[in-house]
């Protein structure tokens, strides 16, 4: 559960309560940035819930941002700007769990609530299906601007048949349906180990599927670039190259961000009572940081990659700052 063990924040996706992850969590002292150090030699980084707190805030306002300035320019209002946007979105989900959680602990931390255990309850199980909702469709929507890349890149004068405002459309609908739906599902049905398998296993699918799109776009591309002759073709074989680069770009760091998190789900599969297992769970505040991070890094990504996008943004910046002054 996220708030009933709110110091060092136990692991709120699919309400994972195994006892010796449980055990070793519960000397939850006052927080700080400093490794201590158990009895075992095992170094646990405390962080205070201020700076989740930060982050999350600062995360927000970054991919509404970004969603604002795909919804503004309309030099954005393609199909890849609309699964970005849905990936931000997604991103927003993370943020906004963090921040309602944090803001509830420090409520609690400082006697200005005191939430009755039903509520804390139904409370716990939104932010859960938020985070898992979260990771889920942004898998998916991973997977869905790497098939976009694909088609553009080998499929160039078939692109607009084939990825119409349509299909993109139902694409981003039936994801958020089969996300919230899973996930919803995934709370439910917390107590099963089969919930993590499946999670684990979507996981590592998503990813040899992008692989294998990458894979073949990049050593592909510069044959199939070879046989577009006309000059505007062949700019559009660039622009298409440059957005499969981002994608791969945006996956590396999901990997690196969301990769310990899925660690701790098999090794709490694999090795629930291991000394050395154990150690690695008492730092699931640092895996829940790279997550937040992620989400925060994201935006980054899209701004540095993308013109177009890049220039919205600071139109949108200054122009709220303008208001402010």
């Amino acid at each position: 559960m996220v708030m009933t063990n709110r110091s060092h924040r136990n692991p709120s996706i699919l309400h994972v309560e195994f006892s010796p992850l449980n055990n070793f969590m519960e000397d939850n002292e006052t927080n700080s940035t400093a490794g201590d150090q158990n009895y075992m030699g095992c170094v646990q980084i405390r962080i205070p819930q201020e700076l989740f707190l930060a982050l999350g805030l600062i995360s927000l306002v970054e991919n509404i941002l970004v969603v604002l300035a795909i919804i503004k320019n309309r030099n954005l209002h393609s199909p890849m700007y609309y699964f970005i946007c849905c990936l931000a979105v997604s991103d927003m989900l993370v943020s906004v769990s963090n921040v309602v959680e944090t803001i509830f602990m420090l409520l609690h931390d400082h006697g200005l609530m005191d939430m009755h255990p039903g509520m804390l309850r139904h409370l716990d199980n939104v932010i859960d299906v938020m985070i898992c909702s979260s990771v889920v469709s942004s898998l998916s929507f991973l997977c869905t601007i790497a098939a976009d890349r694909y088609i553009t890149i080998f499929y160039a004068l078939r692109y607009h048949s084939i990825m119409t405002t349509q299909r993109a459309t139902a694409i981003i609908v039936v994801v958020w349906l089969a996300s919230i739906t899973s996930s919803i599902l995934f709370i439910v049905y917390h107590t099963d180990n089969a919930v993590i398998v499946c999670l684990v296993t979507f996981f590592c699918t998503t990813l040899v599927f992008n692989a294998v799109l990458y894979l073949h776009m990049f050593l592909l591309a510069h044959l199939h670039s070879r046989r577009i002759v006309v000059f505007h073709k062949s700019r559009r074989q660039s622009t298409s190259m440059k957005g499969a680069m981002t994608l791969t770009i945006l996956l590396g760091v999901f990997i690196i961000c969301w990769g310990p998190f899925f660690l701790h789900l098999i090794l709490i599969l694999t090795c629930p009572t291991s000394p050395f297992c154990n150690c690695f769970f008492r730092n699931f505040n640092l895996f829940l940081i790279l997550i937040i991070c992620n989400s925060l890094i994201d935006p980054l990504i899209y701004a540095y990659r993308s013109h177009e996008l890049r220039k919205t943004l600071q139109e949108l910046v200054l122009c709220s700052w303008c208001v402010g002054v």
